[in-house]
């Protein structure tokens, strides 16, 4: 049995992916909503439209997938381009490195703390990215009380 999908199968996956309500999104705003820390998702105000947002303390988190992301890009890169429409697929997750760079950015100079998790890591040390949100809060409290 081949492991090459139809057009219309590729297509029918793809459209299955989502970009809210993710699992890795679920599963870090759940341990979070048990820790007592309050939050918006998928807040449109600011740049990126970040997928959780804790505003008292100006920290926006992103949950990013491995492949759409561009975890290790040097190898999937490589990858890619051995692979079907690898142009294409070099060309749309370089985009997206560069629009999360830049979005960044922009969020770091309205004054918000960014914060980036790989799905895998939000699956497997949950408790390691509770720690840097945690960690995050605590230093935006000690900000606070500095004015």
């Amino acid at each position: 049995m081949s492991d090459v999908l139809t057009k219309e199968q590729r297509h029918r996956n793809m459209s299955n992916i989502r970009s809210k309500d993710t699992k890795i999104e679920c599963i870090l705003r759940k341990a979070l909503w048990s820790r007592g820390i309050r939050y918006r998702k998928n807040y449109s105000a600011l740049p990126g439209k970040p997928d959780i947002v804790i505003k008292k303390y100006m920290i926006a988190i992103f949950c990013d997938s491995e492949f759409f992301h561009g975890k290790d890009w040097d190898s999937l890169k490589s990858r890619l381009l051995k692979g079907n429409n690898g142009d294409f697929w070099v060309n749309k997750i370089s985009k997206n490195i560069s629009r999360d760079e830049e979005v960044n950015k922009q969020l770091k100079a309205l004054g918000w703390t960014v914060l980036r998790f790989w799905g895998a890591d939000i699956k497997k040390n949950t408790g390691d990215c509770l720690k840097t949100i945690e960690e995050a809060v605590f230093e935006a409290e000690i900000g606070k009380e500095d004015w």
